[in-house]
């Protein structure tokens, strides 16, 4: 069991150590679209990286799934295999959200033993997105 502030220090020593392995700049961190966005996570129990939908505007969230299942089977055949499609997905403080997510369990911020695949995990996961976020983004994009 860790304290608070003995897990946050882990948390602080993960993501510094993440960004010193892996110097890349994530440009596609804001995708330049109004309400979507690529997510990093890991916790206790996994790690994922994930195209997230976030908007109150349900008109706007529905438009945007749309157009990113439009491509599922793209994303699934060429670039991420094991991408999970979620049109609901409810966050840690409640909030309603659309994603898609990769996901790698059986690892834990709160151990270093996991780190480094968890690193690769990340790593590979994302520049996966980017390269078909970077393919496609003229079709997520396109006006309504």
């Amino acid at each position: 069991m860790f304290s608070k502030e003995a897990s946050k220090r882990l948390r602080q020593d993960f993501w510094i150590s993440f960004g010193k392995s892996y110097p890349k700049k994530w440009i596609r961190y804001k995708t330049g679209i109004k309400d979507l966005a690529f997510k990093f996570h890991f916790d206790r129990n996994m790690a994922l990286v994930s195209l997230q939908i976030n908007t109150h505007d349900l008109e706007h969230r529905i438009t945007l799934w749309e157009r990113l299942t439009s491509l599922k089977t793209i994303l699934l055949q060429d670039y991420l295999h094991d991408a999970i499609f979620e049109e609901t997905g409810i966050l840690e403080d409640g909030k309603e959200v659309s994603r898609i997510i990769v996901i790698k369990e059986n690892v834990s911020i709160h151990d270093k033993n996991t780190w480094q695949e968890t690193m690769l995990f990340l790593n590979e996961k994302m520049l996966s997105f980017e390269d078909f976020f970077d393919t496609y983004k003229t079709v997520l994009d396109y006006p309504a």
